[in-house]
């Protein structure tokens, strides 16, 4: 650990003195320990080396030394030692080259392999030799170690300050520090304002995407930080207006770890956002308050509804133009996942969630309509018992929301006012002959003075647009007065629309959930706001009489009151007392129904029925079924497609075949395949 470990050979070769500091607030505050490094010159040429055979790699300046990446000082030690260009590596501190193992005992590796020594304050060392590499091994542990005890304690004082809420976080637009550091509003009554206005009018829409609809058409601006910290006025965004409605600083808490930052093997870093209940610190009533922190919370819920991830998060979505009324309310009763809308064949709600996640067939596929009518039905009632004045409340909520936008278009009109006033008077003072500052003054006040006569213009013609809003027919004010017992004529009508009624829905229901017991009726549960629940039973359609779960029972009371001698239309009625329906009906029996259960029997009410049709020398097409035991379905559909190729008998104006043995054969082998197609016109010319 002396210079005797110098040999010629490692004279031979160059010297490298590797200076690191770890950030740049130290490269510029620490200069004596930056002096130190730079002193190892004078260390090397007493061991031994020449002036022009020290070489000093300072590349890493500013660079921590946790990792190698960005590293490119460190890199070249490791090249130029790996091709065996150096003798020795001088470093005032070992911890100076690396602060980790991983990367520490590569080097280790290859200066041993490649005979160069490290050296520090404390001695010299051969990374070969086993004292060396003990001694070296031990003061890269140790490095490593202090890495990690350095970072705990900086974390332990970090997270002490943010219990406190006094850790110094960056502040939203709309709060600012005074001289003492105390966390204020901004003094600017625009700024104050205008992220009053983002929450007011989100309480109003409930919708992020509404309310930057709105701020465009009004034509209102967001304030917002530009990198250097000033305060610029800029279009809005639905991230920016996200930014505000999600930010609890506006609730007036101090919130540290709303965030949380992994890396994967690559070394990429994946920030993922924390929900509330996963916040590492949160100090309420640290900060001045725009809103309530109540009110913040129920922001948040609505967000996260707003949020339609059926799947996942089990949210509702907004209202949108789509036919299905329960879109987002409706759950399978059979596995308790929300249900998706598909409009194929008509509105229909379906669990496909276990059929995504493990190939399962889909849990319920049922009809949308018959579903939507009888919740709207039990809304109706639930709402008639309720006394609102909706007209005065929506005139009331009108009124306060222009007044609103007019008082953010003053704001912006002046302030405006005063940019065109600072850019003439900038103007003003410049010297005429400097054409280029001249130039550029004048451009500036000509936008400000264009800005300012569009933001005029807009702000008049709002004005107009208030003032010409039109006035709801006596009638339609009456309906609204009394919307709990109106609502139901509204609803039909096109004043509302589907969004609308959604949301009307959502306000008094929680979700629906329905569950196919049986294939014509669903059992569906209500659940209202407050935990209330309304149970009902709804029959849907089925697609045939053979998925009615009673269709064994209603087909023996057919037959029997059938061979009593019962007309179609009484039995029908008599199997809609007994509470039973048809397939496609939700709410009787149909004598069709009645009158095909009765025919697939035989049992005729008309003489012509028993008697089909006969032509003499000739089988009918239901006659050539019959024979061979097929439905007439099956040869009309051969026809169609060109493989029995029959015309019409003109008189009769039905499908004729000879009736000769031959016929049936032959339909025989087209049944088994060994015939293409049959002809019976133009000549037998089977294929």
């Amino acid at each position: 650990m002396n210079a005797t470990l110098i040999t010629p050979t490692h004279l031979m070769r160059k010297a490298i003195i590797y200076i690191r500091q770890s950030s740049p607030h130290q490269v510029l505050s620490n200069q004596e320990s930056l002096s130190l490094q730079y002193a190892l010159k004078q260390r090397a040429q007493t061991l031994g080396w020449s002036a022009e055979d020290v070489d000093i790699i300072d590349a890493d300046l500013g660079i921590s030394g946790s990792h190698t990446e960005a590293r490119t000082g460190y890199k070249e030690v490791l090249s130029r030692v790996a091709l065996g260009e150096v003798g020795i590596i001088l470093s005032y501190e070992v911890q100076r080259l690396s602060r980790n193992c991983s990367d520490w005992y590569p080097l280790l590796d290859i200066c041993a392999y490649k005979n160069c020594l490290i050296a520090d304050s404390d001695g010299i060392y051969d990374p070969g030799s086993p004292n060396g590499r003990l001694l070296l091994g031990l003061k890269g542990q140790l490095s490593e170690l202090e890495l990690h005890t350095i970072r705990m304690r900086m974390t332990a004082g970090l997270l002490n300050k943010a219990r406190r809420g006094e850790l110094a976080l960056s502040l939203p637009t709309g709060l600012v520090r005074d001289e003492r550091g105390q966390v204020c509003k901004d003094p600017n009554q625009e700024v104050q304002s205008r992220i009053a206005l983002v929450i007011s009018t989100f309480l109003q829409r409930k919708s992020a995407s509404k309310v930057l609809r709105y701020f465009n058409n009004h034509d209102i601006r967001l304030p917002r930080r530009d990198r250097f910290g000033d305060l610029v006025w800029k279009k809005p965004t639905v991230a920016a207006i996200l930014f505000i409605l999600k930010n609890p600083a506006y609730a007036g808490a101090f919130v540290y770890g709303r965030s949380q930052t992994t890396r994967d093997p690559s070394g990429k870093a994946t920030v993922k956002r924390l929900s509330m209940d996963e916040w590492k610190i949160c100090v309420k009533d640290k900060y001045p308050a725009y809103i309530d922190w109540e009110s913040f919370e129920k922001i948040q819920a609505m967000l996260a509804d707003n949020y339609a991830e059926y799947q996942r998060n089990m949210s509702r979505g907004v209202p949108r133009p789509g036919a299905a009324l329960l879109h987002g309310l409706v759950c399978c009763g059979e596995c308790g996942h929300k249900m998706l809308v598909q409009y194929k064949d008509g509105t229909r709600y379906i669990c496909n969630y276990l059929r995504q996640q493990h190939g399962v067939p889909v849990c319920q596929n049922i009809p949308g309509d018959p579903i939507d009518a009888q919740v709207v039905a039990a809304f109706f009632e639930v709402l008639s018992q309720a006394e609102l004045d909706a007209y005065a409340q929506a005139v009331a909520a009108q009124k306060e929301s222009d007044e609103k936008v007019n008082q953010a278009q003053r704001q912006q009109i002046e302030r405006l006012r005063y940019e065109a006033a600072l850019a003439e008077r900038q103007f003003n003072r410049v010297d005429p002959d400097n054409r280029l500052v001249a130039a550029e003054l004048e451009r500036r006040w000509e936008v400000a003075l264009r800005t300012l006569k569009q933001a005029e213009e807009t702000c008049a013609r709002q004005q107009q647009e208030q003032e010409r809003a039109p006035i709801l027919p006596v009638e339609l004010q009456e309906a609204f007065a009394a919307i709990g017992q109106r609502l139901p004529d509204l609803w039909e009508s096109d004043v509302l629309s589907r969004e609308n009624k959604k949301a009307l829905l959502r306000c008094l229901i929680d979700k629906v959930v329905i569950h196919r017991k049986i294939p014509e009726v669903v059992h569906t549960r209500i659940v209202w706001r407050g935990g209330d629940v309304t149970a009902m039973d709804i029959p849907v359609p089925v697609g045939s009489f053979a998925d009615l779960s009673k269709a064994e029972e209603m087909e023996n009371i057919i037959l029997q009151l059938s061979r009593q001698g019962e007309s179609d239309e009484a039995i029908a009625e008599n199997l809609t007392a007994l509470g039973y329906r048809s397939p496609l009906k939700t709410d009787r029996v149909l004598p069709s129904t009645v009158r095909g259960v009765r025919l697939k029997h035989k049992i005729f009410q008309v003489r012509s029925q028993s008697h089909p049709r006969r032509v003499p020398g000739h089988l009918t097409l239901p006659q050539v079924a019959d024979a061979l035991n097929l439905t007439p379905h099956w040869i009309y559909d051969r026809i169609n497609n060109g493989r029995i190729q029959v015309s019409k008998d003109p008189d009769s104006n039905l499908y004729l075949f000879p009736d000769e043995p031959e016929t049936l054969t032959r339909f025989k082998k087209l049944k088994q395949g060994q015939l293409k197609k049959l002809r019976f016109s133009g000549g037998y010319q089977d294929e």
